[in-house]
């Protein structure tokens, strides 16, 4: 499996709506790497950029087998528990009903 990612943030993101937006989505993984290049291209076809542009997808995203994204690549963030209010580290792609500082996580 493999992800295409933000590179400054590490956010997994997927594919690109209406509007040609790439948003992160968590859930977006791709079965071999010449399914992610095509996505790769979908997103670079529907920001409609040129090449020499910052944003650019090739210089904004990468790709990445899901095992080496979660040990090397994938950021941790700060966040607060919220029952307890220590703070601790969270991989950046976690839901948010799945984390200790949401409300969500501490209802069910």
């Amino acid at each position: 499996m493999f992800y295409i990612y933000e590179k400054s943030s590490t956010y997994i993101i997927g594919k690109p709506d209406r509007n040609g937006v790439a948003r992160p989505d968590h859930r977006q993984s791709y079965k071999t790497m010449a399914s992610a290049k095509a996505g790769l291209t979908r997103i670079k076809k529907a920001e409609n950029l040129l090449p020499t542009d910052p944003n650019y997808a090739e210089f904004r995203y990468a790709i990445c087998e899901t095992d080496m994204f979660h040990k090397l690549v994938e950021k941790k963030v700060k966040k607060k528990n919220m029952m307890s209010g220590e703070e601790f580290m969270e991989p950046a792609n976690r839901p948010y009903y799945l984390s200790p500082s949401s409300e969500t996580y501490w209802s069910s």
